[in-house]
């Protein structure tokens, strides 16, 4: 969705994913509904975000496209779930070079051209588990953490060289492909707080905010309904509150769950 409107914005688009047939069916997706005579095809590069070794090569790529890269979108994520003592140290680090040790790498790679021209926007789409963290998702929510820490931190040093660093913290973002699991969701309070369906956001909504937040170079963006904003709030200024309730509301250790 993030391609779909950038490219009818008449963006010069390097598509970057790790399956290169993926890659080609989002090019004839994006080709096939946009007007050639106001749009750029699209470049593909094969990228794994995770593969930290080669992500510098694949810099040096991405900026042979055009010379420069003037928005840098960092969208690529993994997520693993179940309880701590569940999940092996290797899933942990796998979990934190994907959502942590990529994007900063990437960064890092690109961010040398966009200081020589004194220019650039760099967006990190986070997670709203980047400012709250619930239960099952230790290593998730660790690595959003570190990469708010990290872009929060760019964000000032950047300031002088007239780049800009956005992030954007959806809810949890629904999916195209998956259906709520049955069972009894108000069996526990922190599901009612965050559960998927009631209270994710549309992937479409968020492409059209992340285009928002690149033109209008808004610093930070928080895309919840209510409930997770208030969730929110008990956490920053009741926090044994918040503690309290979501502690109270476990009622199940779930199994070690990769995505």
């Amino acid at each position: 969705e993030c391609s779909r409107v950038f490219h009818t914005g008449g963006a010069r688009l390097v598509l970057c994913g790790r399956t290169w047939e993926k890659l080609e069916a989002l090019y004839d997706a994006l080709i096939s509904v946009a007007d050639p005579s106001m749009t750029y095809a699209p470049k593909l590069i094969l990228l794994d975000i995770s593969d930290i070794n080669c992500i510098q090569d694949v810099a040096k790529e991405i900026l042979n496209c055009y010379g420069c890269v003037d928005i840098l979108v960092n969208n690529a994520s993994m997520k693993v779930k179940g309880a701590v003592q569940s999940i092996s140290l290797e899933l942990d680090k796998k979990i934190m070079d994907a959502n942590y040790f990529g994007p900063i790498t990437l960064t890092k790679a690109i961010l040398p051209n966009m200081i020589s021209r004194r220019t650039g926007q760099i967006v990190l789409i986070n997670s709203i588990q980047g400012k709250i963290g619930i239960p099952f998702r230790a290593a998730y929510a660790a690595s959003k953490h570190a990469a708010v820490g990290f872009f929060d931190c760019l964000r000032a040093e950047m300031e002088e060289f007239n780049i800009s660093v956005s992030t954007v913290n959806p809810a949890f973002i629904c999916s195209y492909h998956r259906q709520t699991a049955p069972g009894n969701w108000e069996a526990s309070i922190w599901k009612f707080f965050f559960r998927k369906v009631a209270y994710g956001v549309h992937p479409v909504e968020v492409a059209e905010e992340v285009l928002c937040t690149v033109s209008s170079k808004k610093q930070e963006v928080l895309m919840a309904n209510p409930i997770p904003r208030a969730a929110l709030y008990i956490r920053t200024f009741f926090p044994e509150l918040f503690f309290a309730i979501v502690a109270s509301g476990i009622r199940e250790k779930p199994k070690a769950k990769e995505e």
